[in-house]
């Protein structure tokens, strides 16, 4: 399996540079893997499509302002880091650009409260740096770090809330799970008031959802692991809706990643684990009944987990059809219900 078999064309007009100002007016393309049938509704529909017999699994991860501008404290080189992920101790596991200015024992200035020393230099632009501050690491990023939006994006965002979900609550992320930016807090009241379930689970997301497939065989493509929380009442929510034969719908890849992670035989358990699950055609789902996801990025491994949920041949298809019909696609863009 090539990952050029998983390119798309997309015209660059057509990645959505601003969210829009109503989240549920986004569009919603349903696919329904059994007719192959697509159908075109605005997101607020998707409780059309939801009933008492259904779970909707949502991640609450909390995105923070995860990029950061500093200069060598040596050279006054220009830096930018990403917060990837938090080791402990006040390591962090970092994407630094550029990494070749980068060396074991580098200090670099991000303001008067806070710098960085480099302890370790990886692969891939990946660097384990010592934050250094005084007072609370949390405000220090609000008062001077960046909402770490994609590359594809050029605008600026307005209002860091707009790359948050409605429910986001454990922060960790140094991406939006974006799945979820569709649901107004209206609409969700709407869902409840119908019998549906809506279960929580937690997945940091970091490198491992938006690192580029940088290899010609799909197969040896290593993703970066994650870290996913699940507590005991989520275990015993999700076992109970599942022996009782409910449809679990997950929101997002990140929460399909946390549930096929997650789930054994004996079912799920409160746990707080890494993961590095890399789903793609072949896969077998034990877990996940449908998907509501974004439009995502050629040869990424988020088009190839979709793939894998239904074919690619069907997913190729309904994108090019999203294409013609002129959706906006990748994270403040619209959404598809894969049923």
């Amino acid at each position: 399996m090539k990952t050029a078999d998983f390119d798309y064309y997309l015209p660059e007009e057509l990645i959505a540079q601003t969210p829009l100002t109503d989240r549920s007016s986004s569009r919603l393309m349903v696919l329904n893997r059994q007719t192959e049938s697509i159908e075109h509704k605005k997101f607020s529909d998707i409780i059309d499509y939801l009933g008492p017999n259904d779970v909707l699994v949502m991640n609450d991860t909390k995105v923070y302002p995860a990029r950061l501008y500093g200069y060598k404290a040596d050279t006054n080189a220009k830096m930018e880091i990403l917060l990837l992920k938090d080791l402990g101790n006040n390591v962090w596991e970092c994407l630094v650009k550029p990494q070749r200015r980068m060396h074991v024992g580098t200090n670099v200035i991000f303001s008067d409260k806070l710098t960085g020393e480099c302890l370790e230099v990886l692969e891939d632009g990946i660097c384990h740096i010592k934050l250094i501050y005084q007072g609370i690491l949390v405000e220090i990023l609000n008062e001077i770090g960046e909402m770490p939006l994609p590359p594809y994006i050029h605008e600026k965002l307005k209002d860091n809330d707009r790359y948050q979900t409605v429910y986001a609550k454990n922060l960790g992320s140094a991406a939006a799970p974006t799945a979820g930016l569709h649901f107004t807090t209206e609409l969700l009241e709407k869902i409840k008031a119908k019998g549906v379930e809506i279960i929580y689970v937690t997945l940091n997301v970091g490198l491992g959802t938006f690192r580029p497939v940088n290899v010609e065989d799909v197969s040896k493509h290593k993703m970066h692991s994650e870290a996913y929380h699940i507590t005991s009442d989520t275990a015993k929510r999700l076992n109970a809706a599942m022996a009782a034969g409910k449809r679990i719908i997950a929101v997002g890849t990140t929460s399909v990643r946390t549930l096929e992670s997650a789930y054994t035989k004996e079912g799920f358990k409160e746990e707080s684990k890494e993961t590095s699950i890399f789903i793609y055609p072949g896969f077998k789902f034990n877990v996940v009944d449908a998907l509501i996801t974004n439009f995502h990025l050629p040869k990424s491994t988020l088009i190839m987990l979709v793939s894998a949920f239904s074919n690619k041949k069907l997913i190729l298809k309904a994108y090019n059809e999203a294409v013609k019909e002129r959706y906006r696609f990748f994270s403040f863009g619209d959404a598809m219900f894969i049923i």
